[in-house]
């Protein structure tokens, strides 16, 4: 039985989209023994995955370093076939090379990438998404179509949101790791308050979300509005956001998660662009930009955490509307 691992060791987002690898290759080799290697709390996703064999976890909070070198060497031990470098990153390289798996398969931009046995370019334009792009890692090897990203929550996952699924609801999900990519309060605001009135609405979040979430709460004229916010749990957000009426995020991790379950989306991309690949692929979704493009966007791959010339256009010249009329 073949031993493959795939590691990707970047934010959430990131690590729901690397799902669709794992689909491909599960399809593809039924038979083998499936790993992954993500930071915590990514592992998270992975609870009740029906066919991962094993979740490795990079705990980054404390002594990461010598956490990553003990890491190695239990990988090393584990005597992988195929290890499969999704992240471009130093760490994630030196993972693969020390693996001494006999496929060493990566990126040409990972700066150990000379190391790997296979490798292929990593292409950020017009028409390629994510996982089009992790896909290709398999590309001349064995195939390069790419399902959709997959994740599975279990049935007390869906057991403890079915409370909230009470006739038509929302979910809203603010906030971003970066700020430029986050549409400002107010914008949520006006939106909440067009919501309609017998309807929920939920706002999803981390515990680092909380205050935000707790803003627009209070400033809200919609009664049925509830902050859920550390509350869920990926899994327990994936699983309400997948019967929701509509769910409206930032280009951010929750966009993901409605991909993932194939739940309908409106995502807004305020300092990103659609042409970097991170777009929405669930059946009932859309992407809002501000129209006309500000000149400054993007200001970034990620984003910033500041807008560099402080007008923040690329949220501000949202029209509300156009998510109004998807409720």
């Amino acid at each position: 039985m073949e031993k493959i691992l795939v590691i990707q060791t970047a934010s959430t987002g990131d690590v729901i989209l690397l799902t669709s690898l794992l689909e491909k290759l599960h399809h593809k080799f039924p038979q083998a023994q499936l790993d992954v290697l993500v930071k915590k709390p990514n592992h998270k996703l992975f609870d009740s995955h029906p066919f991962i064999n094993n979740v490795w976890v990079w705990d980054k909070s404390d002594k990461k370093y010598l956490r990553l070198l003990v890491l190695c060497q239990e990988i090393r031990k584990e005597g992988y076939d195929v290890v499969f470098c999704v992240q471009r990153f130093f760490s994630a390289g030196l993972i693969t090379l020390l693996s001494k798996a006999k496929k060493r398969v990566g990126f040409y931009k990972n700066p150990l990438s000379c190391f790997f046995t296979h490798k292929v370019e990593h292409k950020i334009e017009k028409g390629i998404h994510e996982v089009d792009r992790n896909i290709s890692l398999m590309e001349g090897y064995w195939c390069n179509t790419a399902p959709q990203p997959r994740l599975y929550p279990s049935k007390n996952d869906y057991s403890k949101t079915s409370v909230y699924k009470q006739g038509n609801y929302y979910t809203l999900s603010p906030a971003s790791l970066w700020q430029t990519k986050t549409l400002e309060a107010d914008k949520w605001i006006e939106l909440a308050d067009s919501m309609p009135e017998e309807s929920m609405l939920y706002l999803l979040g981390s515990a680092s979300d909380k205050s935000l979430c707790e803003y627009i709460l209070k400033k809200t004229k919609h009664a049925n509005t509830f902050n859920l916010s550390g509350k869920l749990s990926l899994l327990q957000s994936a699983a309400l956001m997948k019967d929701a009426k509509m769910n409206y995020t930032n280009d951010s991790a929750p966009l993901h998660l409605c991909s993932a379950v194939d739940a309908a989306v409106t995502a807004v991309f305020c300092s990103t662009t659609l042409d970097f690949g991170f777009g929405p692929l669930s059946s009932n979704s859309v992407a809002i930009e501000a129209q006309p493009t500000p000149s400054c966007k993007p200001c970034g791959l990620h984003g910033a955490n500041k807008c560099k010339n402080g007008s923040f256009a690329c949220s501000r010249n949202i029209d509300i509307k156009q998510l109004i009329d998807r409720l």
